[in-house]
């Protein structure tokens, strides 16, 4: 074995061991999760932090879910859409400053085709908006992790008149959507998956969940997460976190505590709506959550709910 194999084979696992010790969720103190729709609906941020929870019995980082329905991170929105989608970097600056995050966790894609067909273009304001949110977020010194967006579904919508849109149709828009939607949406996550933008690490709920409706398929072919193709059910939204807890090398949720489940999940609401408040965002529609130092007292007494159990 030459010298220069054995110094090659010391400088890997020296990268891969800082790789690995590069985002650790349980020493950090506060986590934020940016994204669409789906992450606002929430059920995988609160099976993270139950992750979490029965990963340690010392402290965990307080998880704050910012997702934020119609969202992109392009900037782009259909012609057809109720109002311009909501760009997050009109707020990132505020949520960075405000909440002071140890970590950021990143998830979109799904927004940001338009539901159209591929276009270089839309990519490459995709690609822009991902390279910009990375670097101010790193900027401030947190560590920032990408999440693949979750696969595009077109299996419930194949018995739908007009769901999905072939090549060259009059309009493509989240109710009309691209016959190859679910093609773009892969290109975006392997593109997030060669991490060309310089993240502090990948994940891919992409390819757990494609896996997942694959293998469940082959006994019943129409089973799905999303009835619309898009916004993926509780179990679904379980498969994220797992896929998330074994990057951490957590182990997996099965079935939490009830009890539990409800406490963080009571407490994840509460404090998405005030967060989301407190940052400001250009969304119309949005419940207004309570002023922060009101839903952090509120927090206070369900945390020690929690860690009753």
């Amino acid at each position: 074995m030459s010298k220069q194999f054995v110094m090659s084979l010391a400088v890997f696992f020296t990268f891969g061991a800082s790789l690995a010790e590069a985002v650790d969720p349980l020493k950090c103190e506060r986590i934020l999760i940016l994204g669409d729709s789906i992450t606002h609906a929430g059920h995988y941020t609160v099976d993270l932090e139950i992750g979490l929870r029965l990963a340690t019995e010392t402290s965990v980082p307080d998880v704050i879910n910012l997702g934020l329905p119609s969202e992109t991170c392009s900037g782009l929105s259909e012609r057809s859409h109720p109002f311009p989608r909501p760009n997050v970097h009109s707020r990132l600056d505020n949520a960075l400053a405000k909440v002071m995050p140890d970590l950021v966790i990143v998830c979109y894609g799904m927004n940001d085709g338009i539901y159209h067909p591929f276009s270089k273009d839309r990519f490459a304001a995709y690609q822009d908006g991902i390279q910009k949110l990375v670097t101010k977020v790193q900027a401030t010194g947190a560590k920032v992790i990408l999440l693949t967006p979750p696969p595009f579904d077109p299996v419930p919508l194949k018995a739908k008149p007009g769901k999905l849109q072939p090549p060259g149709a009059a309009r493509y828009d989240w109710r009309s959507v691209a016959d190859t939607y679910d093609q773009v949406i892969k290109t975006y996550a392997d593109w997030i998956l060669q991490n060309t933008v310089g993240a502090d690490q990948v994940i891919d709920v992409h390819t757990a969940t494609v896996q997942f409706l694959a293998e469940q398929r082959k006994s019943k072919p129409s089973y799905f997460f999303a009835a619309d193709g898009v916004h993926l059910n509780a179990e679904g939204h379980r498969v994220l976190a797992n896929a998330i807890l074994a990057k951490w090398n957590v182990k997996p949720v099965r079935n939490p505590p009830p009890e539990l489940q409800k406490l963080v999940r009571q407490k994840e609401r509460l404090m998405h709506d005030a967060w989301l408040s407190e940052v400001g965002h250009t969304r119309p529609g949005m419940k207004k959550g309570l002023p922060i130092e009101r839903a952090l007292k509120q927090r206070a007494k369900l945390n020690a709910q929690i860690k009753a159990l």
